[in-house]
């Protein structure tokens, strides 16, 4: 069948729902993180409930991408969409934290696969002119899964139960089978390349190295260990391989040749920036709604809502925008937004209301939308149908790296300030000595909070809010960092693109 008989209609739907599933989970399983533990047990081990399926969500993006360059967009697809379904059905049946993490990693696998390659697609099928339209409506889709997510998540596991947080994603994913199993009628003409093994071998175990270090350290293992800093050496040696071997290459699972291309280069770590500094407003106000204001995970859900308002509206609107203006000049203003956003968040304190905070958050997520649409697109229209896939698993990767990172690094900077806070505030007091070690997730319970004296509450949520705001001051250096690399993007604008029977090169770009 030729492209011209694909229903893009049925397509984009399908592609959108894959894009919602595969983006919330995360978010969406973080919610239900307690009521697990408390009916698995094993809390020694809860950090793999995220973990398990970052890493292997994370090492088979690029991977993926690659593949679906060399043989098709849709059969990878497909498989990374059954193997999602089939690991989010295993997760709904574990019995033991074990058997969670490994179907964790399981669907991971497929998670890999999702949204990069549904993102190619679309510029595979769409009409050139409409291309900056469907990339606005896939970056608000991915803005609202990450704030829908918690919300639905609280709602499931506190009326129904946890394990439904993983088969909802079955019915979505059934939808999307079809929709893009049976409207979705691809090109044949595909570049059959030499698979780089010796590239996937170090790549792979490389991000399980640096994963495993970012997610145990400071929690399982100090970040002094010896495990942690030789999980670090490791990745850092087996990156080093990779490179040397990518270089070598003769079809590179990410090909360092891209990186040439400034504006593909800029993109990039525009979104490395801007992912690593957002995902710490989404995680953080939350707890500071719940921890500092009282809120239950329902009203942090409602009251993150404005953002994703926010981000709905500029995100197809960035796109629209992209064929009649610069990437730069697109994204500038909005980033400028974004930052006014993070700093009012920093001007939070426990007396602020609700309106302030959802205010606050509404502007974030005006700033933020742009870069869900825009990023993606300048870093895949400056290549050609060939190499495409390769460029949107890239991107989707390095903004993954960005958020993963971020949480690391801004969670530490929360957490030692919040144990300095309650250190300051309970010094002499002998009976509240153990609270200068408190994790500050245990303030977000009702029933915990109902059961601390009222002045002690008091200083707990002074502490609190002051150490949310202190990450998110900080937060602002990765969300100013990015203006550079927008400078750097040039004066390039989106052109369209070149479909699977138009062979092409590289489109250059302006300078």
């Amino acid at each position: 069948m030729s492209k011209r008989e694909t229903r893009i209609g049925f397509v984009v739907v399908g592609l959108l729902l894959g894009i919602f599933v595969s983006a919330m989970d995360n978010t969406i399983v973080a919610t239900a993180t307690g009521s697990i533990v408390s009916h698995l047990g094993g809390i020694d081990k809860i950090v793999w409930i995220t973990a398990a399926y970052m890493v292997t969500e994370m090492a088979g993006m690029p991977i993926f991408g690659k593949l679906s360059d060399m043989y098709g967009r849709k059969r990878f697809f497909v498989f990374g969409l059954v193997v999602f379904l089939v690991g989010s059905m295993l997760c709904g049946t574990a019995q033991n934290m074990d058997q969670l993490a490994v179907y964790r990693a399981i669907q991971g696998i497929g998670g890999g696969a999702l949204m990069p390659i549904a993102f190619t697609i679309i510029f595979d099928v769409v009409p050139r002119d409409q291309a900056g339209k469907f990339s606005g409506m896939f970056g608000a889709v991915f803005g609202l899964a990450s704030i829908f997510g918690p919300l639905l998540g609280s709602y499931i596991t506190e009326n129904i139960s946890w394990r439904w947080v993983f088969y909802i994603n079955v019915p979505v994913g059934i939808v999307t089978f079809i929709l893009v199993f049976f409207f979705y009628h691809e090109s044949k003409q595909h570049l059959r390349q030499v698979i780089d093994w010796l590239g996937i071998i170090t790549l792979v175990p490389a991000i399980v190295c640096l994963m495993f270090a970012l997610e145990f350290g400071g929690n399982q293992y100090a970040w002094n260990s010896l495990i942690i800093l030789g999980a670090f050496v490791l990745a850092a040696v087996l990156f080093a391989i990779f490179l040397v071997i990518e270089a070598r290459a003769k079809e590179p699972v990410v090909s360092f040749h891209m990186f040439k291309n400034r504006v593909f280069a800029g993109s990039n770590f525009v979104g490395l920036l801007s992912g690593s500094a957002y995902i710490v407003a989404v995680i953080y106000i939350p707890i500071y709604i719940q921890g500092v204001l009282g809120g239950s995970a329902i009203n942090a859900g409602l009251e993150l809502l404005p953002m994703m308002v926010g981000s709905s509206i500029t995100a197809p609107l960035g796109g629209a925008l992209a064929g009649k203006l610069s990437y730069r000049n697109i994204l500038f203003p909005f980033c400028l937004i974004f930052v006014i956003g993070l700093f009012l968040l920093t001007r939070l304190t426990p007396t602020s209301s609700t309106l302030e905070v959802m205010s606050f958050m509404c502007i974030v997520g005006l700033g933020i939308g742009p870069s869900f649409s825009v990023v993606g697109m300048a870093a895949m229209s400056e290549f050609d149908f060939r190499q495409r896939g390769a460029a949107s698993s890239t991107n989707s990767f390095v903004r993954e790296l960005g958020m993963t990172v971020g949480i690391v690094v801004f969670g530490a900077i929360q957490k030692n300030s919040f144990q300095n806070q309650l250190q300051t505030a309970f010094a002499g007091m002998k009976q509240y000595h153990g609270l200068g070690s408190m994790d500050p997730r245990a303030m977000l319970s009702p029933q915990t909070r109902s059961q601390i004296p009222s002045p002690i509450l008091h200083k707990l949520g002074l502490a609190l809010a002051s150490s949310v705001t202190h990450a998110l001051l900080w937060d602002l250096i990765p969300a100013v960092l990015a203006f550079a690399f927008l400078l750097w993007m040039g004066r390039a604008r989106f052109k369209g693109m070149s479909g699977p029977s138009e062979s092409g090169s590289t489109s250059p770009s302006e300078a």
